[in-house]
C-alpha cells in the first residue's frame, strides 16, 4: 500500500532518524530452545491455516453456489468479504498488537477465527456465510501481523530470524498448496468440510499458544489516538471495498468514484492527524526508510503478479478446459512444492548475500517466468512445455522473495514497532494483490472464450508481467548504484 505518495516530505533513502531504527549490531547466533521451537510451530500453524482457508474455499465456490443458490457476484463476495476484513484492518491489527500486547491480541483473534470457521460451516444463508468470511478476515488482520511480530521479537535479528522466517514461509506455501488439494477432496464430501476442517487445528493452536507464547508488556504510550484509528480503519475498509467491487460495478460507476474519493479523504485525514497528535497510532517516520518502502512495494509485485496469474490459470483449466478441481490443483502444485522445498534454504542465503540481492533474484525469476509463458503460450498453452516451467520459475521467485521481503520489512525496527512494520508489509501485500487482481479480472472479463483458446487471458498476463518488471527495476537500480559507489 503506497501511502508514502502523499505530501509528507518522504525521502526514499536507507537513512532514518536515530529514534526510528535501532543501531546496527553484529549478528549473534541465538540458541533455539524447545520453547522457541514451540512458539514458531504455533505461528506456522496459524499461517498455514490462513493460507489453507483461502485456497480451500476458492475450490469449493461452485458447490457453495449450487447448494445455497448464490449468483456469481455473491460467490465473489465469499472471497472478497475475507479480503475486505483482512486488508482493511491489517495496519490497525499490527499496531494494536504493539499497544495492547502481542500475545493477548494473537490469542483473542485466533479464538474469533475458530468460532467464525465453525459458524461458517453450519449456516444455510448466503448473507450469513459472507458475514462469517468478513469476520474471519478481521481476525486474520490481527493474527497475521501479530504472528510475524511475535516471530521477529522471539528470534534475534540475523541468522536465527532469517531461518525462522524461512520456516514460516514454508508453512504459508504448504498451506496454500495443501488447500488446493484438500479443497478438491473435501468438496467431494460436501463444501461445509472446507469451513469445518480448520476448527480443531485452530483450537489446538490456541491452547498451545496460551501455554508457549510468553507474556509481553503493552507499549507505554500511543494508545489514545482515537481519531487516527477511526480515519485509518474507515479509509482502509473503503479503499479495499473500492478495489474488490470495482470490476463488478465498473471503475467509472458513481459508487466506485464516490468511495474512492471518501477513502482518499479519510486516509489524508489520517496522515494529517498522525503528524499532529502527541502519541500517533502509526509513526510516519517509518515511511522514510528506503529499504522498508522497497520491501512494501516488492510484496505488491510478488503477491499481485503471482496470485493473479494463478487466478487466470484456475479459470483457464477449470472453466475453459473443464478440468476437475483436483486435477487443476495437481497441475498448479509444482509451484507450491518449489516454495515448500526451497524456502528452508533462503535463510542461509540471506545471511550470505543479504535481502536486497535475494529480492532482486526473486523479481528476476518472476519476470523470466511470465516472459517464458508469453513467448511460448500462443492461444493454447501446452502444460509440460509452457505452464509447468512457468510455475517452477514462479515458485522459485516466491521462495526467494517472501522470506527476504519480510526480513527486509522488519530489519532494524525496534521491538515496540515490530507489529507496525509487520502490519504495513502485510497490508501492502494484501491490498496490492487485490488491486492487481481487480485489474486482471477487468481485463479478462473483456475477452471472449472460444473453445480452448487462451487469447482472452493474454492482456492479464501482460499486466502481471509488467508488475514483475517494475518490481525488478525497483530493486535492481539500488544494487547497481551501490555497485558503482563500491566497485570492489
Amino acid at each position: 500500500m503506497c501511502m508514502h505518495v502523499l505530501s509528507l516530505d518522504v525521502t526514499l533513502t536507507d537513512a532514518s532518524p536515530p529514534s526510528a531504527v535501532r543501531a546496527p549490531s553484529a549478528p549473534v547466533e541465538q540458541a533455539w530452545t524447545p520453547r522457541s521451537w514451540g512458539v514458531l510451530a504455533v505461528l506456522c500453524v496459524v499461517l498455514f491455516l490462513d493460507a489453507l482457508d483461502v485456497s480451500m474455499v476458492g475450490v469449493a465456490l461452485p458447490s457453495i453456489g449450487a447448494e445455497l443458490g448464490l449468483s456469481t457476484t455473491s460467490l465473489q463476495w465469499i472471497v472478497n468479504g475475507y479480503v475486505l476484513g483482512y486488508g482493511g484492518l491489517l495496519l490497525l491489527g499490527g499496531r494494536t498488537a504493539d499497544l495492547l500486547g502481542r500475545r493477548r491480541v494473537f490469542l483473542a483473534a485466533l479464538a474469533v477465527f475458530a468460532v467464525a470457521s465453525l459458524v461458517g460451516g453450519l449456516v444455510d444463508n448466503g448473507a450469513l456465510l459472507i458475514a462469517t468470511r468478513f469476520i474471519k478476515g478481521l481476525a486474520a488482520a490481527f493474527t497475521a501481523p501479530t504472528a510475524l511480530s511475535i516471530l521477529t521479537t522471539t528470534f534475534h535479528e540475523g541468522p536465527a530470524r532469517n531461518r525462522a522466517l524461512a520456516v514460516f514461509s514454508v508453512f504459508g506455501a504448504s498451506g496454500y498448496s495443501s488447500g488446493l488439494i484438500l479443497g478438491g477432496l473435501l468438496t467431494g464430501f460436501g463444501w461445509r468440510w472446507t469451513f469445518l476442517t480448520p476448527v480443531p487445528i485452530a483450537v489446538i493452536a490456541l491452547v498451545a499458544g496460551a501455554a508457549l507464547i510468553p507474556r509481553d508488556k503493552p507499549a507505554a504510550g500511543g494508545g489514545h489516538d482515537i481519531a487516527g484509528a477511526v480515519t485509518l480503519t474507515g479509509g482502509m475498509l473503503l479503499a479495499v471495498y473500492t478495489v474488490v467491487s470495482a470490476p463488478d460495478r465498473g471503475w467509472l460507476d458513481p459508487v466506485t468514484l464516490g468511495s474512492s474519493v471518501l477513502a482518499a479523504g479519510l486516509l489524508a485525514g489520517f496522515f494529517v492527524t498522525e503528524s499532529k497528535v502527541r502519541h500517533p497510532l502509526i509513526r510516519l517516520g517509518i515511511l522514510r526508510i528506503g529499504s522498508i518502502v522497497r520491501a512494501n512495494l516488492s510484496i505488491v509485485a510478488l503477491f499481485g503478479s503471482y496470485l493473479s496469474f494463478q487466478f487466470m490459470m484456475t479459470l483457464y483449466l477449470q472453466d475453459v478446459l473443464d478440468w476437475s478441481p483436483l486435477k487443476m490443483a495437481m497441475a498448479l502444485l509444482p509451484g507450491g512444492l518449489v516454495v515448500a522445498f526451497g524456502s528452508p534454504f533462503v535463510g542461509r542465503l540471506i545471511d550470505r548475500y543479504g535481502t536486497a540481492r535475494l529480492i532482486t533474484s526473486s523479481m528476476t525469476s518472476l519476470t523470466l517466468g511470465y516472459g517464458w509463458f508469453l513467448a511460448t503460450a500462443g492461444n493454447s498453452p501446452h502444460y509440460a512445455f509452457t505452464i509447468l516451467p512457468t510455475m517452477m520459475l514462479l515458485g522459485g521467485g516466491f521462495a526467494f522473495g517472501f522470506s527476504s521481503i519480510m526480513s527486509q520489512a522488519t530489519d532494524g525496527i525496534d521491538d515496540s514497532e515490530q507489529g507496525l512494520a509487520s502490519g504495513l508489509v502485510n497490508t501492502s501485500g494484501q491490498v496490492g494483490a487485490a488491486l492487481v487482481l481487480a485489474l486482471v479480472t477487468a481485463l479478462v472479463a473483456t475477452g471472449t472464450t472460444a473453445g480452448e483458446d487462451f487469447a482472452e487471458f493474454h492482456a492479464g498476463v501482460n499486466l502481471v508481467s509488467a508488475v514483475a518488471v517494475v518490481g525488478l527495476i525497483l530493486n535492481l537500480l539500488p544494487l547497481l548504484r551501490r555497485r558503482q559507489s563500491n566497485p570492489t
